[in-house]
């Protein structure tokens, strides 16, 4: 029986933070509790990068320390043994944004295969992520979802778009690491999903390498998720999901009631949290078939998750079940997970500081705006600060 507070261990959770780095945290934080100071920063850090300006050493200092490994994978290589040290696995992502042209999307799925043959060689670094749109134009994923007609150009640039998925999911499968496919908005969504079944099918048949992502905040998952499995069943391969809540909301609603059409998103949190641990409550209930990784920084989720297993009697380290979570945020998830023999790992960002710069901003443009999320954190941090405090006195006394 896992305990109830398995996700209170402050010095577990924060066992990898020096003093000062608790302190950075602390003030990182802080910062984002506040709203109004978010936009205001993100627009001093864009016009000094704009301006060259010299700031990204104060970038490095803050926000990247927080929330990114490094500038490359070898600089991300002492903090991910570091955190296997203490049961907790990383994925490695290049999380540079806003690439268009073609020689830019030959170079991103090339990175991604480096990273693929990277990661297959550290045992720390299970899986590899990849991010459709960074293969190729949002416009041609969205046509092609939306069942739209392609000149003869655009029907060779989705060709081209189609040959870099299949070469970074064939890498996968060669270096017998597992592959995440980043979810994106619902206007393009099908054509990703179709692509990663149609992976999923060559490539996934004696085990699971290729995983889709499912954004439960989407009310059709669910249906989705039954329907696939299905045919699975028929056909003969195995299904991999990455579940989480989902990073596109506000953007959703505003474009459907722009177009005026349904919105595809639960119409609250409450809807959202139930179709999100219904869909992982049938992916447990389907191991045969499915495997999961779990990316969600919600106790309730992961403590039920902990549970069900437990009451199906399945080990907690099973490799077919990962809990997933941000690196810099939801450490008391991570590090309790890990200590209790689960599958816990830390997406683990990586990349120049002037081109993670987007990321970063929308790591605290989102801790900023959902509810709880920065406060949640700030709450944590300060706890442990007082625990080691308390230690400090009694030392001295």
């Amino acid at each position: 029986m896992i305990d109830t507070k398995i996700f209170n261990n402050t010095k577990r959770a924060f066992i990898l933070k020096s003093d000062s780095d608790l302190r950075r945290s602390i003030f990182i934080f802080r910062l984002m509790s506040i709203p109004f100071l978010v936009p205001l920063l993100t627009f001093f850090t864009n016009l000094s990068l704009k301006l060259r300006l010299p700031v990204e050493w104060i970038i490095r200092k803050t926000i990247f320390a927080q929330f990114c490994g490094g500038e490359s994978q070898e600089e991300c290589l002492p903090l991910v043994k570091l955190m296997y040290a203490k049961k907790v696995h990383s994925v490695l992502d290049y999380s540079v944004e806003g690439k268009e042209t073609e020689e830019d999307f030959d170079k991103a799925a090339n990175n991604k295969i480096r990273i693929i043959e990277f990661a297959s060689e550290a045992k720390e670094i299970p899986f590899a992520v990849a991010k459709p749109t960074g293969l190729g134009r949002f416009k041609i994923w969205q046509k092609v979802s939306c069942n739209e007609e392609l000149s003869d150009k655009e029907k060779q640039e989705w060709e081209r778009i189609k040959a870099r998925f299949e070469r970074v999911c064939q890498a996968a499968y060669n270096h017998n690491t597992k592959l995440l496919i980043d979810a994106e908005e619902s206007w393009m969504q099908d054509a990703a999903d179709r692509l990663c079944e149609e992976m999923m099918k060559k490539f996934n048949r004696e085990k699971v390498i290729i995983y889709n992502t499912l954004q439960c905040y989407r009310w059709d998952r669910l249906t989705y998720t039954k329907d696939l499995y299905e045919k699975a069943k028929q056909e003969g391969f195995k299904l991999g999901f990455k579940i989480v809540r989902g990073a596109y909301m506000e953007k959703e609603n505003k474009r459907a009631k722009r177009k005026g059409y349904p919105t595809p998103i639960c119409e609250n949190k409450e809807a959202t949290d139930v179709n999100f641990n219904a869909v992982m409550t049938y992916c447990l209930d389907n191991l045969d078939y499915i495997c999961m990784f779990i990316g969600t920084h919600n106790e309730v989720s992961s403590y039920m998750a902990l549970q069900l297993l437990g009451q199906k009697g399945v080990s907690l380290n099973d490799d077919r079940i990962w809990f997933g979570q941000l690196y810099g945020m939801s450490d008391h998830i991570s590090y309790n997970i890990g200590a209790e023999n689960s599958n816990a790992i830390k997406l683990l960002p990586f990349g120049p500081i002037r081109d993670v710069v987007p990321y970063l901003i929308r790591r605290a443009e989102e801790n900023s705006s959902v509810q709880g999320e920065a406060g949640r954190e700030l709450a944590l941090l300060l706890e442990e600060k007082q625990r080691r405090d308390g230690q400090y006195v009694k030392r001295v006394e």
